[in-house]
């Protein structure tokens, strides 16, 4: 599985874009940027509307992937991970 960070990378790297521009973007160190991406430290929700733009990427498709990071670092040795999955989806579909 690839990480957010990585797959931050890829989406730069696929657009040819120097680390400080994106960084810029965001207003952080390049220092910071590149930590991210090498999973030293973690994005945050703020970030992700302007790492969408900067790297041309929908907002749905950045937020579903990060989503995926999180839960799957945080959680993801548990071993009814996939149940509490599908609770959390039908607490959700009740909220509608």
């Amino acid at each position: 599985m690839n990480s957010f960070g990585e797959y931050l990378r890829n989406k730069r790297e696929q657009l040819g874009l120097p680390l400080r521009k994106v960084a810029a973007e965001l207003d952080i160190d390049t220092s910071i940027l590149s930590k991210i991406e090498r999973n030293e430290r973690v994005a945050t929700t703020e970030m992700l509307p302007t790492l969408a733009k900067a790297l041309e990427i929908k907002d749905k498709e950045i937020e579903v992937e990060f989503i995926k990071a999180v839960i799957l670092s945080d959680l993801g040795e548990l071993r009814f991970l996939k149940n509490g999955l599908e609770e959390t989806l039908n607490s959700l579909k009740s909220r509608e």
